[in-house]
């Protein structure tokens, strides 16, 4: 099933990384035509925040900051619906739910495909964020057909999966955005292969992937596994992880210090994530091409860290590696905070692509080794529901510190602060060896 899940995975990323370099042309041709109520409105709140922080008012950094909001939108949608499925699957199987979230993030494609206004444009991307639960799922799955000391490489290939997908999915996108570069008008293109990308993916899920979840292991039904649906959206419950019921007190715990180092982890990644592009076009001049080809020179290095070190690690390493790996992710930003050269800044980005292929893969297999067989669906949507919180507020935090205090500052304290998951992952009691 692992080459399954793979090939299920990178079809499905392809489809939905492509719409990145998309982005920007895309709120820009919106902005151009009759503005509905909701793009005014969201116009208003990026204004009022550029305004806040002290942004310069450019079309470049406005359609980063309106693209960001969107995106913070998605990941809060994911943070809502990826713990839901993954107790769905405990309960129905994997099959199933994978097969409705491919369904979902189709329909957001067909709506996308059609949207001539920005109200419509908003609904594909609410309908999408709300069914993108299908990588949880896929680590539920490589949870339940992976054996302890095997698991690691199974999250490894998932990483690769997403490495892949955003290495290939942007250039797809830059290329349907060169050809569009000289018409007028809305573009359905690029939705039409994205369906076209999800229409295949779903045919390949219902001929190839078995159901990995025996009946006879499931939970009885929904009620029985969580007791209610507030645990699962609450984010006080989920930190808690208190929809996993039944495992020794000393489990619950370790797994309430992994998800929150993941989640503050998480928080600090995505913000220097976010605002490399402004640091980069400010100090370097660098245009969406050149910045497109750094991206990709981030995503090779995490392909061959995620199929080498990470596919071999041996398990019961995952959390000492992931430190060593948070370890270097303090000199990245460090270096990329205050690089006057190109070189300077290639450096700090390659120890920034080290830390990001290996803190995730090796956090998640880490903490699939908790719960028993049927709650795997819900402690990995637990999890990633986690992640999707801190991608939804880190961004926001990092701009703000960024452009109220500068670069220097931002990724300074940044680096500082990752000592926080660094010290709260060593207190979390966890044979590393």
């Amino acid at each position: 099933m692992l080459p399954v899940v793979f090939i299920a995975l990178v079809l499905d990323l392809l489809a939905f990384t492509m719409i990145l370099p998309l982005l920007p042309s895309l709120l820009d041709y919106y902005g151009n035509q009759d503005q509905d109520g909701l793009y005014s409105l969201l116009h208003s709140a990026v204004h009022g925040f550029r305004q806040l922080v002290g942004a310069p008012d450019t079309p470049r950094w406005n359609s980063v900051l309106f693209g960001g909001l969107i995106g913070s939108m998605f990941s809060f949608l994911q943070f809502l619906a990826s713990p839901l499925m993954g107790a769905m699957s405990d309960v129905y199987g994997r099959r199933p739910v994978v097969l409705l979230s491919t369904i979902g993030v189709g329909i957001s494609y067909v709506i996308w495909a059609v949207s001539h206004n920005f109200s419509l444009f908003v609904l594909s991307r609410i309908i999408g964020g709300i069914s993108k639960g299908n990588v949880s799922i896929s680590t539920a799955i490589v949870a339940d057909i992976s054996p302890p000391e095997k698991r690691g490489r199974g999250m490894a290939v998932i990483g690769i999966a997403f490495s892949v997908g955003f290495i290939i999915g942007p250039m797809i996108g830059a290329g349907f955005s060169v050809m569009n570069r000289n018409s007028v008008g809305f573009n359905s293109a690029p939705a039409l292969f994205a369906i076209f990308l999800l229409s295949v993916d779903l045919l390949y899920i219902y001929c190839f992937l078995k159901e990995t979840l025996p009946s006879e292991r499931r939970m009885k039904s929904l009620g029985s596994g969580v007791k209610a649906a507030w645990p699962l959206i609450s984010p006080l419950s989920l930190f808690k992880f208190e929809a996993v019921q039944n495992v020794p007190l000393q489990d619950l715990r370790r797994m309430q210090r992994v998800g929150g180092v993941y989640f503050l982890y998480l928080f600090f990644y995505s913000g220097l994530e976010f605002t490399l592009t402004f640091l980069t076009h400010n100090r370097f001049n660098y245009d969406s091409m050149k910045q497109g080809k750094m991206f990709f020179f981030i995503g090779i290095i995490m392909v061959i860290i995620q199929g080498g070190f990470v596919r071999r690690l041996k398990s019961g390493r995952e959390i000492s590696f992931s430190m060593k790996a948070m370890l270097t992710l303090i000199p990245a930003f460090l270096l990329v905070a205050f690089a006057q050269r190109e070189i300077i800044l290639y450096a700090g980005l390659s120890l920034f692509a080290f830390a990001s292929a290996v803190v995730v893969p090796c956090l998640t297999t880490h903490i699939s080794s908790y719960g028993t067989v049927e709650q795997k669906g819900a402690v990995l949507g637990i999890f990633r529901s986690l992640g999707a919180l801190a991608r939804a507020l880190g961004p926001a935090a990092a701009c703000t510190l960024y452009w109220s205090v500068g670069a220097e500052a931002c990724y300074s304290i940044g680096a500082v602060c990752l000592f926080i998951p660094l010290f709260l992952l060593y207190r979390a009691g966890v044979k590393t060896e």
